[in-house]
């Protein structure tokens, strides 16, 4: 059974959804503390952050990401825009107790080894791998040894590297998130359908972590049988930072969340019936077995005393050949239904 403290996620239960604050606190623990209380009042199960030592994730000659430099200033390193972003152990320390008085899931994505083991001591219920370290084999193979549940993005992976994955993390409960790693990412890049060719591959819970703009693609990887879901969150899409404008305000992250819960209550439970709420159009809009002319007792029915109109309460239309020369037991007037009982 997969498990993230005391929330379940199957098939049978609703989607598990994920605020990804990543770095949108911008390094300032005030900000911080506002996105988790806006995520927990709109309805997120979660939020996540991410925990790295700026030295340790990049090299001082990486270059930035197309949209990191689009987002931020082209003339700062990667190196130099991580250093603003980093929050330290005691910081994580802080935001996870604040969760727990608000709530709410406190989740973050490891870039190393040495903040996989921190983040496994204060102890978190579970671990988010991102996609760039879905290869990152030592980094799996030492958070295997947690036995934690583990949230696996995908971005970026062809299936191989995904089962190579999920080889090292052997013996963790895992749950695969399809993921496009672009940001924002197009549509005609999202690739929905792969997340039904891992849950056959794999046999693991799915979930989509979504980097397309708006909610519609999200919302569809629901009906498509995603039972996590992460999507990036900021209190202002104007602020600085990298990931601010391909994220959702909370005003737009409230709408996701409900129109993912109306969504899965518009599923249902695939039992073909007439609902609750059909039954008043039911008795109108279908047809009954009406009488032509005024019948009375001894009558027999014929195709030339008997039609078929609305509404719906009398004998059904299929019967219609049945009742062909039965006797008529009551009086019926022109143009009413017949019931049984005035059928010999």
């Amino acid at each position: 059974m997969f498990q993230i403290g005391d929330k379940k996620i199957a098939q049978s239960e609703p989607a598990y959804i994920i605020a990804e604050i990543g770095v949108n606190h911008n390094g300032d623990m005030e900000l911080a503390k506002k996105s988790i209380a806006k995520a927990a009042e709109i309805g997120a199960d979660a939020v996540k952050f991410q925990t790295f030592n700026s030295k340790k994730l990049v090299s001082k000659y990486a270059a930035k990401a197309k949209y990191q430099t689009q987002n931020t200033s082209s003339e700062e390193s990667q190196l130099d825009m991580l250093k603003k972003l980093e929050l330290s152990y005691d910081d994580h320390i802080v935001l996870k107790n604040y969760c727990e008085q608000l709530g709410i899931e406190f989740l973050s994505t490891p870039f190393d080894t040495d903040s996989a083991k921190f983040l496994n001591d204060i102890g978190v219920h579970a671990f988010k791998i991102g996609s760039g370290d879905l290869t990152n084999i030592p980094l799996l193979e030492e958070i295997s040894t947690y036995k934690r549940p583990v949230l696996l993005s995908t971005g970026m992976a062809n299936l191989t590297e995904v089962e190579e994955a999920l080889e090292a993390l052997k013996g963790t409960e895992t749950a695969i998130l399809h993921c496009t790693s672009n940001y924002p990412t197009p549509v005609e890049d999202v690739n929905l359908r792969v997340m039904n060719t891992m849950e056959q591959a794999f046999g693991k819970i799915v979930g989509y972590s979504d980097h397309t703009l708006g909610y519609e693609v999200t919302v569809a990887a629901v009906t498509l049988g995603a039972k996590v879901i992460e999507k990036h969150f900021t209190l202002d899409r104007d602020l600085p930072g990298p990931d601010h404008k391909a994220s959702m305000n909370p005003e737009e992250f409230a709408e996701l969340v409900q129109a993912i819960r109306n969504v899965e209550e518009s599923l249902g439970d695939g039992i073909k019936r007439c609902m609750p709420s059909e039954e008043d159009t039911k008795s109108v809009a279908r047809k009954s077995l009406v009488a032509i002319a005024d019948l009375k007792p001894g009558d027999v029915l014929t195709e030339e005393n008997l039609t078929v109109k609305r509404p719906g309460t009398g004998i059904p239309p299929k019967y219609f050949s049945l009742l062909i020369g039965k006797t008529v037991k009551n009086e019926v007037k022109e143009d009413n239904v017949l019931t049984w009982n005035d059928v010999l």
